[in-house]
């Protein structure tokens, strides 16, 4: 029949085709199936992998194609246009998720898992590879035989403060507990199983979440402080520390209190002195967790070279970028523990910055059988699978080349092989179990207020944050040498007055004053006004960078700024991290402003609303987020609580978190504790709660009488 001689024949021709490039139809099934992901929700990690590989593979085909002599013309055109094809469906996906722009430049497809992946097809369409190209290997072990490398010698430092401390007690403690014997030869010892662990994660084997089984509730709360309180989920995890673990990655959903839980563990398990390595905005703090959850330890923050810290303190708190100057000291100083926020951080294997923090956690495990090694990060994986393995590593879960005794163990222990199918289920259970907790905000409501403000204090420790404090400190003196003029001419009228004290009513005056001087001058001179913005802008980076973070866990955050130039520096930031935001800001039309907010309730790939505090703060809905960012503080309690309830509102299913960036030992910290007391206030008021009652005054005016206090009292 003539229909079946046409189909018989056309089959025949796409199998001439298929032979001239056999890769072709198994990149354009591969780019359809991406393509098909994509339409549905955001990629996740091993489907980035594909794309990424199909974009590299049809650069190699088409080249291959074009300069394949034995082609003929018409033959190489067919297939250049089926190889354009592929890559309009990837142009298509791409412009669906921005993200994956970056995913098509020419030097991608270079991770081991990337790598395996193109070898795979490779050989399935029938291609002969090189020896070399067959075995993939993982990226080759950080070798942590020193802890300082050296091109890092020369920029070590001894803070005066460590000397002191080593001269005080010259010889560490030693560890006397029993080393394991050598370990037996295991029947996995000759698989190759770093790939089937990756593979157990990235198929997602089991079903099941990925995190471990903890102890249940104590009856007692024996480790809150006086005046705090354990939630449940924290409770749980200090008790499988109480129980004996010593490893974990805590990938709880921002808001769950991770610090808190750390810091906690440190105490049960007495793994002082502790590390703590930190991005910069959040050094403060943890300090601050320290104080509030163990007040009977000290902590001390590691800033420039170290040289005002307390070596005697019992939490070392540093960020990355300096940590490299101090691996000789802190490799020497015998400490039990280690944490590393912002885990992901540290995924580049390559990078100094991993390098660093690997060496140092394996002298702590030389030195001490059973450190508390604690990874947090609520992102554990951002691009593949394989961001695993520095984690892992630093954990003393695997090596990178195999896992360490503990774990081999676990696999040994259920009697399969990566030849058998229900392997990668017990694999992953075995690396959960190893110390893998992740709970979400859903998972815990019930134990979550429903609306959370989390205070974020930051180190303006560069010259225009000095130049903000010096200025603060100018201003307290001028108003000091006004309230003494007037002491001094009442004194000179009716005669001293015998006491003391602080005047409250002079300083009530005194800075009444100033506060209507500063609002004639607008944005002249140094006054209450042009300081907080001064420090708005001073903080914009480390709060723009905070909520970078924040981001990549939870997808979407709203951030609030009140002015226009502090909104610019973070959407420059969003835009270098790779990270779409929308603005919604005062000088929109009513059409713009709608389609910001249309765009980040409904464009997966949007992740960031950066918000007018005045002008996004009423009349706005942007529930899809469950966590804010206050780059800037408002004057008023309510333009807060305004802005919060942009996102926490009817319909809302998860509890909130907004996050306060505060700049530390400047204005701003007690200008959020005023607004923080007139919520109180409205408490008090409008709830019938039992709170202080907190005198009236406006925040500006009550700022500036404590500017005045300090400079009084510092005289």
């Amino acid at each position: 029949m003539p229909t079946t001689a046409t189909a018989a024949s056309r089959r025949k021709k796409t199998s001439r085709r298929d032979e001239e490039a056999p890769l072709i139809p198994i990149l354009a099934r591969k780019v359809r199936e991406i393509e098909a992901k994509a339409q549905r929700s955001k990629l996740g990690p091993t489907n980035r992998v594909k794309f990424q590989v199909i974009a590299f593979l049809v650069r190699e085909e088409r080249a291959r194609v074009k300069s394949d002599a034995e082609l003929g013309d018409s033959a190489r055109a067919e297939l250049l246009k089926r190889l354009d094809g592929v890559a309009t469906i990837l142009a298509k996906t791409a412009a669906r998720d921005t993200s994956l722009i970056q995913l098509l430049e020419a030097d991608q497809a270079t991770s081991p898992v990337a790598k395996r992946m193109r070898r795979d097809w490779l050989l399935e369409s029938g291609a002969e590879l090189a020896p070399e190209e067959l075995v993939i290997t993982d990226i080759a072990p950080v070798r942590t035989t020193q802890v300082v490398p050296a091109a890092l010698a020369e920029k070590q430092v001894t803070p005066p403060s460590v000397e002191s401390r080593q001269l005080a007690n010259p010889f560490l403690a030693p560890d006397l507990t029993p080393r394991p014997a050598s370990v037996p030869r295991r029947r996995l010892d000759g698989w190759e199983l770093m790939g089937p662990l990756y593979k157990a994660f990235e198929s997602g084997a089991g079903g099941s979440a990925a995190s471990m089984e903890l102890p249940p509730l104590p009856e007692y709360d024996h480790i809150s402080p006086k005046g705090r309180e354990v939630m449940v989920h924290q409770s749980r995890f200090v008790e499988s520390v109480r129980a004996g673990h010593r490893s974990f990655l805590l990938a709880d959903e921002p808001g769950l209190g991770k610090t808190a839980q750390s810091v906690l563990a440190a105490s049960v398990a007495d793994a002082y002195p502790l590390l703590v390595v930190v991005p910069n905005v959040v050094k403060m703090n943890w300090a601050r967790e320290v104080e509030l959850w163990t007040p009977q330890r000290r902590a001390t923050v590691i800033q420039g070279d170290g040289d005002d810290i307390d070596a005697f303190a019992d939490v070392f708190i540093v960020n990355y970028e300096i940590l490299d100057r101090h691996l000789s000291w802190l490799g020497a100083i015998g400490l039990k523990g280690m944490v590393v926020d912002e885990a992901h951080f540290i995924k580049n294997l390559s990078s100094q910055r991993s390098q660093n923090v690997l060496a140092l956690a394996s002298r702590i495990r030389e030195r001490e059988q059973h450190p508390l090694m604690l990874a947090l990060t609520g992102t554990p994986l951002i691009n593949d699978v394989e961001d695993f393995d520095a984690i892992w590593r630093f954990l003393g879960w695997t090596n990178g080349e195999k896992p360490e005794p503990v774990l081999m163990e676990k696999l040994d222990a259920t009697g399969l092989t990566p030849a058998d199918k229900s392997f990668y289920a017990e694999a992953r259970e075995a690396v959960i179990s190893m110390g893998i907790v992740r709970r979400k905000k859903k998972d815990v409501a019930a134990d979550l207020p429903d609306k959370l403000i989390a205070d974020l204090p930051v180190q303006l420790d560069d010259e225009y944050g000095r130049s903000i404090r010096a200025a603060e400190r100018e201003l307290g003196e001028r108003m000091a040498a006004k309230y003494r003029r007037i002491v001094e001419a009442r004194a000179a009228a009716h005669g001293p007055s015998g006491s003391h004290e602080i005047d409250d009513d002079i300083v009530r005056l005194v800075a009444h004053n100033e506060l209507e001087e500063s609002k004639a001058a607008g944005t002249g001179g140094d006054n209450v006004f042009t300081m907080v913005r001064r420090i708005g802008q001073a903080k914009a980076m480390l709060a723009a960078d905070y909520a970078a973070q924040l981001q990549r866990s939870v997808e979407k955050v709203v951030f609030f700024a009140k002015h226009i130039d502090v909104m610019d520096q973070a959407e420059a930031h969003f835009a270098a991290s790779g990270i779409k935001a929308v603005s919604i800001r005062g000088d929109q039309s009513t059409p713009a402003r709608q389609q910001a907010i249309d765009a980040f309730n409904n464009d997966p790939s949007v992740g960031i609303a950066v918000c007018s505090l005045t002008a996004a703060g009423v009349g706005v809905n942007l529930q899809v987020a469950s966590n804010v960012v206050l780059a800037e503080l408002s004057w008023t309690a309510a333009e807060q609580t305004q802005a919060i309830d942009r996102v926490h509102r009817i319909g809302q299913d998860e509890p909130v978190t907004a996050w306060r960036i505060i700049a530390a030992h400047t204005i701003d910290t007690k200008i959020a504790e005023l607004i923080d007391q007139k919520q109180g206030l409205a408490a008090r008021a409008l709830d019938g709660e039992a709170v202080e009652e907190v005198p009236g005054e406006s925040v500006q005016l009550a700022a500036l009488m404590h500017l005045l206090r300090e400079a009084l009292g510092a005289a």
